[in-house]
């Protein structure tokens, strides 16, 4: 069976819901779109496609009441008026009815319409029938990117060819889509302990004709192993300015030192970190490391290196990895010196993972998640079309991230694990405490003068 949705028929059974609730159905339901998203379940993909889908489905049908009443939800007929011009008319609560998908059923709520005229049919609903293609596009763009005006109305013409929704009531469902993506690039981000933190960026067109921006994106663990996707916001490019500016909007946000921060080795991410994350560890990504450090290595002699190289990143402890340091120096300086300069350049941060828990080192010392989740937004912005411009490109991202992060499974947190963060919890507290402690020039007290020296 060919992928896409059918619509089944209401059932005599369909509820009906009186109109006792000031609060549209695709309000409620963005309310819970919202939740999930928060709530960060990793199971959650299946539920955020049917949920994503339901309100696409209810704003055009409520979109197509307030056409037919000439008024939208809120605003009231004035009693007794009918000679306006405004059609005669009134919501009278919503019958529950089914969209079959291919990830579940989907119910969603539809405006019942009395008192006109002649007897209220939905032009919206007959048209799902049989579009089931244009209602996945609509379904996947409106969220992936926002529509733009022209888009909802070509996706809402009947088979004649004529418009279902007026221009008005097209616009509405798009900006009510736009709100629901800025609420969750604001969230609140106080509620996660994060104490692993990865910041990395992607060079993507934001504006037609112009060169290419980074966008940043940031995800962390927490202290009980579950994965987060933190932020993901535009910036001129990856120099320390927009770098500080993206992580202070995150602890504007409430988020709280992590332990340890992974980036790759762009200058600006790295004087950022130390200077906005001053309590936190910087690690150097090793996969990015190791393709540098491939690049000065001759062909036939990078087995043999790479091998000496992996030694000192995987030792057991610190010690013994600057052990083994000393020993790649001494054995490839005088044959690969640019090599080994590379090797030596910000090493402390390449080994900087072996202070935490062992069954946490090999997540903690890449970036190579968010290079995945750059992978799908990257093949997700070639099979949609027209994804240009700067807020239509990040809401793809954000669409392509969200979806992608969903699939994320946790690590293992143990007793002992979290003991060990407490400990270097409070060993990094200390030392930024001791080094940022403000020295007394008060001169010692009197022996003559003092309550105990006389």
């Amino acid at each position: 069976m060919k992928k896409g949705w059918t619509l089944l028929v209401a059932s005599p059974t369909s509820r009906s819901h009186p109109m006792n609730d000031r609060v549209p159905p695709s309000e409620r339901t963005g309310q819970k779109i919202q939740q999930l998203v928060s709530d960060g379940d990793e199971q959650a993909i299946s539920r955020f496609v049917r949920l994503a889908t339901q309100p696409v489905i209810e704003q055009l049908l409520e979109a197509e009441v307030s056409d037919v009443l000439g008024r939208d939800y809120y605003r009231h007929r004035s009693s007794g008026d009918t000679g306006t011009g405004e059609p005669r008319g009134h919501r009278n609560g919503y019958r529950t009815n089914r969209l079959r998908t291919a990830e579940g059923a989907v119910e969603y709520a539809t405006p019942q319409v009395r008192g006109t005229d002649e007897p209220f049919q939905s032009d919206i609903r007959a048209m799902l029938a049989g579009r089931s293609d244009e209602l996945e596009r609509l379904a996947i763009e409106m969220y992936a990117r926002g529509l733009s005006t022209r888009d909802i109305e070509a996706a809402t013409r009947d088979a004649d060819g004529n418009t279902l929704l007026s221009r008005t009531a097209v616009s509405e469902v798009t900006e009510q889509l736009w709100n629901e993506y800025e609420a969750f690039a604001t969230r609140d981000l106080s509620e996660f302990d994060i104490v692993y933190l990865f910041i990395d960026g992607v060079a993507e067109r934001l504006h037609p004709g112009q060169k290419k921006d980074a966008v940043l994106c940031a995800w962390g663990i927490d202290s009980c192993g579950k994965k987060h996707l933190l932020s993901l916001t535009p910036g001129t490019k990856e120099d320390t300015a927009s770098v500080q500016e993206f992580i202070q909007d995150m602890k504007r946000r409430g988020l709280r030192d992590p332990l340890l921060v992974v980036t790759d080795g762009a200058g600006g991410l790295i004087a950022a970190v130390e200077n906005a994350l001053p309590r936190a560890v910087r690690q150097r990504c090793l996969a990015h490391k190791m393709r540098n450090l491939q690049s000065k290595v001759p062909d036939n002699q990078w087995l043999l290196f790479r091998e000496h190289a992996r030694a000192c990143y995987q030792a057991p402890s610190l010690a013994v990895a600057v052990s083994l340091k000393d020993r790649v120096v001494e054995q490839f300086e005088p044959s690969m010196p640019a090599a080994v300069a590379c090797f030596l350049d910000d090493f402390d941060a390449c080994i900087a993972h072996l202070r935490f828990p062992l069954n946490h080192r090999k997540v903690i010392r890449t970036t190579n998640l968010l290079e995945r989740l750059f992978g799908e937004e990257r093949r997700r912005t070639k099979v949609i079309p027209h994804a240009f411009g700067e807020k239509p490109l990040l809401k793809l991202m954000f669409a392509a991230t969200l979806r992608a992060s969903a699939r994320w499974h946790g690590i293992k947190m143990t007793s002992f694990d979290r003991q060990q963060l407490q400990a270097i919890r409070k060993e990094l507290n200390e030392a930024f405490n001791q080094h940022h402690r403000t020295p007394t020039n008060k001169p010692a007290p009197s022996r003559i003068y003092s309550k105990t020296g006389t």
